[in-house]
Order: C-alpha cells, then structure tokens, then sequence
C-alpha cells in the first residue's frame, strides 16, 4: 500500500485525530440463539432477565459513549493533501447486539445512543451503521433509523445458520423483501463486500448490506467462540490468522490511522478484535478509550497483536513462537483435534497478560494530571 510520505510527521505532530472504527455491542438481548453464535450471552432474555440486560446498557451506555474519543475522525494514509499530509476522513460506528432492534433494546438503547453519537460528533462526518439480523425490521423502524441519519443498515443473518432463512432459496426470498423495503425507503445496495477492504467511505449513504457466516466469507470458518465453539462448528486451522483480518486485532492501536478498529461491550469492556481476546484491553466505564490503547502501546504482546502477528505475542516473556503454536493445538468439546492461533492467544492471555493489563490499568490510575492551559 503506498503511503502518503508526509504521513509520519503528521500523526505525531498534526494529528489529533481518533480512530476510524468503533464496533458497539450495546446489549446482549437476542430474540434469536444461533448456534454458531459467538458469544453465549447474546439470547432471548424475558421478564426480569430481560429487564436486567437492557437495565445495564441503558445505565452504562452514556458513561461509555463519554470515554469514546473526543474525535472520531482518522488520516486516511492512501490518500493524500496537497503537501504529503493523508486526508483526514469521518470515523465508523456499527452499533450491533444481540440484536439492536430488539423491542424495548431499540428505543431505549439503540434510538438514544444514536442520538447522542449524533451530538457528540456533530460536524465530524462520522458514520453510524446499524447491524441487524433484519427479520425485525419494518418500515416505521426503517425511518427511524433514516430520520436519525443512520449510513447504513447491515443485515448480518444469511448463512446457514439463522432459523428459518437458513437456505438459499429462503436467504435470496429474505433478501429480495427487504431489498424491496430499503429501495422503498431511499436506501442504496452497498457495492462492496461485508468485510472486505476498509474503502467503505467511498459510498454515499444511506445504504444496505446483506452478509452471513456463508463458506467462503472472513467469518465462515467460525470464530472458535461461544456455542459455534461448543457445537464443534469452527473449521479454522493454523493458517487462518482472524488476528490479520478486518476486525480482527491488526492496526488496533495505530488510532488517528487508517485501520484501526476495536470492539466494545454492554459492560464497557474494551477488546482488540470483534472476536474477543480472553481477557479486555480495560473499561470505557473508567477510562478513555485513547488512554487504554496507549497504554498499552508498548507492550510487546499487544504490538504483535497490532502487526497481526499473534504467534510472535509471547517473544518477549519467555513463549517462542514454537511454545504459542504448541499451545494453539487443543481438542474441541467433541474430542476433535483441533489448532488456531486464537487459542494460543488465550491461554497466552490467561497465564501471562493478566498482570500486564493491570498493571497498566495502575498507570492510568496514577498518571500525574496535565494542569489546565
């Protein structure tokens, strides 16, 4: 990728710039319990459990929302201004859940935090995208999210595993009716694939997808997580690096830059990659977000991280890359042989970075304060 040649001098000189995406995963209700799902939270919630879930990101969501960046803009380092400088381009927020149009998720969390995204990065070209499994979706709420000034509604459920649109006969019926909804309302078709490439701003909005865990796609293989875990669904092997993907951990911490993303949950949990690392980077109901990434920037562990390199993660505390591809070989709940670099980062998580990410938090807790200009 050619980069700008002034692009260095700007990010440490002229840059203030934030990040250029944010994945909010504002609450773990579900009205669905896929089984390949990643994350065993994410499922039906009723009377009280559901009051408790939607309790939680309704209390925690605007204390969250405080410590994203100040600035939700980032130097695209492919193009560049007159003098070398990369152009300096609006940010991406996907709200997703569970689902995030849930009744009452949607209007007491989803609609809100919408609202408030919109004032705090007003006049900043930041775009707001709304993942869905899309089979709540109706006109009214359609225009809602249009009146709210969403970029784009991606529906993330065509694959085999979404009842009741788990075929292609049913998948290309539940794409035809919704297409026809979204063009109805002024929506465009997104041109690019779901996860593919980082050219996204290239698009005008507003817009649609349509994307699933079909073979073939970046999250085909199945992430080896929550129930896709324990129904032995995953099919990744060593090569298949999640960590060198969009949304995996790679460019993490480059923020003010082109590629750089994290994943945030209900509970303010901070992670480097939508897939989960097993322990967070810290928690947005304490701290900054821009103020946990650097300080966590030097750690060798988290830098390799960014490189998408995980196996090389444990290099400097005394795991060779030998040691972490050995301890990515496990067997699944079904006593099947199996080996991705995603298990080695947990356990390399697990017996190693704990005191490393809390030791960092203890620096942020005691950082001498920048007296006022």
């Amino acid at each position: 990728m050619e980069m700008c040649h002034g692009s260095r001098q700007a990010i440490t000189e002229w840059a203030e710039a934030g990040m250029e995406s944010i994945y909010y995963v504002m609450c773990w209700a579900c009205h669905r319990k896929c089984r390949h799902c990643y994350e065993e939270r994410f499922r039906p919630y009723v009377r009280d459990e559901l009051d408790a879930v939607v309790a939680e990101a309704k209390r925690n969501f605007p204390r969250i929302l405080a410590n994203f960046p100040a600035d939700m803009t980032y130097l695209d380092r492919e193009g560049c201004e007159p003098g070398g400088l990369p152009v300096r381009r609006g940010g991406r927020i996907v709200l997703s859940g569970g689902e995030s149009l849930l009744d009452p998720v949607r209007t007491e969390i989803t609609y809100p935090v919408i609202d408030a995204l919109n004032a705090k990065y007003r006049g900043q070209g930041v775009r707001i995208v709304v993942q869905t499994t899309g089979d709540l979706l109706t006109r009214p709420i359609v225009e809602d999210l249009l009146a709210r000034g969403v970029y784009m509604i991606a529906v993330a459920s065509t694959d085999r595993f979404h009842v009741g649109i788990d075929t292609p006969e049913r998948q290309a019926a539940f794409i035809d009716e919704l297409s026809a909804l979204f063009d109805a309302c002024g929506l465009k078709p997104s041109m690019l694939s779901s996860g593919v490439g980082r050219k996204w701003d290239e698009e005008t909005g507003p817009l649609y997808s349509f994307f699933g865990a079909s073979e073939g796609s970046w999250i085909g293989k199945i992430w080896p997580r929550g129930r896709g875990w324990h129904n032995d669904l995953s099919t990744a092997t060593l090569a298949d690096n999640f960590c060198a993907r969009w949304s995996g951990g790679m460019g993490f911490l480059d923020h003010r830059v082109d590629g750089s993303e994290v994943s945030v949950e209900p509970d303010g949990a901070v992670y480097p990659c939508c897939i989960k690392t097993a322990l967070p980077l810290g928690s947005l109901l304490e701290d900054n977000l821009i103020d946990i990434l650097d300080s966590l920037a030097t750690e060798p562990a988290f830098q390799a991280i960014n490189a998408g390199r995980p196996e090389r993660m444990g290099l400097s505390y005394g795991w060779f890359e030998e040691t972490f591809l050995e301890r990515s070989r496990t067997v699944t709940p079904a006593g099947r042989p199996y080996e991705n670099l995603c298990i080695g980062c947990d356990a390399f998580h697990r017996e190693v970075l704990g005191p490393v990410i809390e030791a960092a938090r203890q620096r942020r807790r005691h950082r001498p304060l920048v007296p006022a200009a």
